[in-house]
């Protein structure tokens, strides 16, 4: 089953800065390209770091009000967990080497987009650097990007599932199952010679890209859930043939 890849949805024009780029310039950036986040390269293009818009929120939040000596604030740092003070760090940063998450979560451009919205769920984050094989950036993919897939048309979903799942997969004669897509909603029905059919069909046709839900309302001959496996692989020669002869 084809699955579409990050690279097919991905920016390659990607907006960079450097570890030694001053924050004001990072800032002046993400405002002249409207985005919200950018990585941080080094010299051979490999990604550092990312910059988003909490970490720019933090620095300034956490920057010492004037007339408060940097003396003081050492005392108060003693004692504090880690990750506060990674964040008055931040808060003192002047480039985007210290003001930036690291290390970067990143992504293959040869992933598939399901794999992209796991790091950003796992993460809590919007967008992801994307690398090649050599772990150089070659585009960034954000949460709209993935979100676009969901914009297919019902047609190219019902000619999907159709090809890919039904004929490729389970090798159903065309009439076997009516397919049936309406605002990505996926209905199944017919009947199948095995019950275990109907548990693949559902599930492969879940992970078409596009399709938002799998209504099931396939029937089945012959239970075999509970068939020993040794039965089991007489049963599939006796009634393979059933659900493709017409």
């Amino acid at each position: 089953m084809k699955v579409t890849s990050i690279g097919a949805v991905m920016t390659a024009d990607v907006v960079t800065a450097e570890y030694g780029t001053p924050f004001k310039e990072v800032v002046r950036r993400l405002g002249n390209h409207g985005i919200s986040g950018l990585p941080v390269i080094d010299e051979d293009d490999k990604v550092i770091g990312v910059i988003s818009e909490t970490d720019l929120v933090l620095r300034q939040a956490r920057t010492p009000e004037p007339g408060r000596t940097s003396g003081r604030w050492t005392d108060r740092l003693r004692g504090l967990s880690r990750r506060v003070r990674r964040e008055t760090a931040k808060s003192r940063a002047r480039t985007a080497g210290g003001v930036m998450s690291a290390p970067a979560v990143t992504v293959r451009a040869d992933a598939g987009v399901t794999e992209a919205a796991r790091l950003m769920t796992e993460h809590r984050i919007e967008r992801l650097p994307v690398v090649d094989e050599a772990d150089r950036l070659v585009g960034i993919v954000t949460r709209r990007d993935l979100l676009q897939i969901f914009l297919r048309t019902d047609e190219g979903l019902e000619r999907e599932v159709r090809e890919e799942v039904l004929r490729n997969a389970l090798w159903l004669a065309p009439q076997a199952v009516t397919v049936a897509v309406e605002d990505g909603v996926v209905t199944l029905s017919g009947q199948l010679e095995r019950r275990s059919d109907i548990t693949i069909a559902v599930a492969m046709t879940g992970r078409v890209d596009g399709v938002v839900a799998v209504v099931d309302r396939l029937t089945y001959r012959i239970d075999d859930t509970h068939v020993r496996p040794a039965d089991q692989a007489v049963l599939h020669g006796v009634t393979h043939d059933w659900a493709h002869r017409f």
